[in-house]
């Protein structure tokens, strides 16, 4: 039983359930469980009145140094091995122009008059089809920022993404990179058709900040989620024995990054033998022409058959927020294994202008990129370990360990063995330090 919502998950099934004994025993739980609730709202009720009559912080306190610091960001509960979603969500809160519009989005009221305010025990059996991951997503985002003591349970949200992603029903460890792709997706195919009436996208042509030209659609019309993480590859492909060139235009929301196989037993930054792997390194291996096994024939077109070819990637736009995948997860004969290896990323200047089509048409300001966020999986599977964020807000750096948040510094950061990297695109000209 979650201890939060009182829902009660069957294992067997695979589902929610509202079934109950004869002796209505699942009953009489919650309402013990509901009067321990009851009784530990009062005692925190006390304890923050005292906090506020000894403080005049009204937010969380950390010491830093010696001083005593006020921390504004609030904490995720894990819901059961749900930091995988926990690492994701912090990380978008923290990317300003993306939470912003989430943030002033209209509420939409779900539950009609007979069940407002009624406490709800989800199953997915009832067969309730009435929900919005665009307005689980905005309740989660408003809650994140308001400096609350008390970590924010992300259930509604969780819930919704059970009805709508059935591929993370139940509570085993997912991929954090597999989850923000079908999260972003989802939102971008929400706010297309809108939702009771309301069209979503309508309020995106509003947004002065998300002009057309910085448009790029993926699966219909531009959405926010394209405007900020859309950008397109040229994709090249050579016949090596006739030379026909293929062109292919392809728009993505992320990168996927090999980590270079030289580098794959590299563990930390201070090994000695050989240099460290750099993120330059991945976009290198990801950009640079590379010719095509036997398992990847081009059929050309010319020749009429499959042949040996070579393929290049090139960026013909890049995005506003520039989110890089490490794969760090790779399939052996029987299993999935991690590549642990250190990749030093800079969190400042991050130059994608050599990476581009035509580089000569973007202004320097436009390719060099600033970090906003970074995703971190500890441990050794993708299936177990656990996921944390590293996100900087308002020029300081804090680290999210679902309910817990703290103050880090930027040494921290760059020591830490990324996983996703979120690099927002520098807005006005500033400093030479480049990747």
């Amino acid at each position: 039983m979650d201890c939060s919502s009182y829902s009660t998950y069957c294992y067997r099934c695979d589902d929610f359930v509202i079934n109950d004994t004869k002796l209505g025993l699942v009953q009489k739980v919650r309402e013990h469980l509901q009067n321990l609730e009851n009784s530990a709202f009062t005692a925190d009720r006390h304890r923050k009145r005292k906090l506020l009559e000894n403080s005049s912080l009204n937010s969380k306190l950390l010491k830093v140094n010696g001083s005593t610091t006020a921390i504004c960001a609030t904490g995720l509960r894990n819901l059961g091995n749900t930091c995988f979603m926990n690492a994701i969500l912090q990380s978008l809160s923290n990317i300003e122009q993306f939470c912003c519009y989430f943030k002033e989005l209209p509420a939409v009221e779900l539950r009609n008059g007979k069940t407002a305010g009624r406490r709800t025990y989800h199953t997915r059996s009832q067969g309730d089809n009435n929900v919005s991951l665009v307005e689980e997503f905005r309740k989660t985002l408003c809650a994140l920022w308001q400096g609350s003591q008390t970590a924010f349970s992300p259930e509604s949200l969780f819930y919704v993404v059970w009805k709508i992603m059935p591929n993370f029903r139940g509570y085993q460890q997912q991929d954090a990179h597999e989850f923000m792709r079908y999260l972003l997706d989802h939102l971008h195919l929400e706010l297309q058709g809108g939702f009771n009436g309301i069209s979503r996208s309508s309020i995106l042509q509003e947004n002065s900040t998300l002009s057309a030209s910085n448009k790029c659609c993926i699966n219909g019309a531009s959405t926010v989620v394209t405007a900020i993480f859309g950008g397109i590859l040229q994709n090249e492909v050579n016949c090596l024995i006739c030379g026909t060139e293929s062109r292919k235009f392809d728009p993505f929301l992320d990168l996927s990054l090999d980590i270079p196989s030289q580098f794959r037993n590299k563990r930390s930054k201070n090994q000695e033998n050989g240099p460290v792997c750099s993120l330059r390194d991945c976009l290198r291996s990801f950009t640079d022409l590379e010719e095509l096994d036997e398992t990847e024939l081009y059929m050309c077109h010319k020749c009429k058959k499959k042949q040996k070819s070579t393929k290049k990637f090139w960026i013909q736009k890049l995005p506003k927020v520039l989110c890089l995948h490490l794969k760090r997860f790779h399939w052996t004969a029987y299993l999935r294994n991690k590549v642990d290896t250190y990749v030093e990323f800079p969190l400042r200047g991050l130059d994608m202008k050599c990476y581009l089509l035509e580089p000569e048409n973007s202004g320097p300001e436009n390719c060099l990129y600033d970090l906003a966020a970074v995703v971190v999986h500890h441990g050794s599977g993708v299936g177990s370990g656990h996921y944390t964020a590293y996100a900087t807000h308002e020029g300081r750096w804090f680290h999210f360990n679902d309910s817990t948040v703290t103050l880090t510094d930027e040494d921290t950061v760059v020591k830490a063995k990324a996983y996703i990297l979120f690099y927002v695109e520098r807005q006005a000209k500033a400093g030479s330090d480049k990747l």
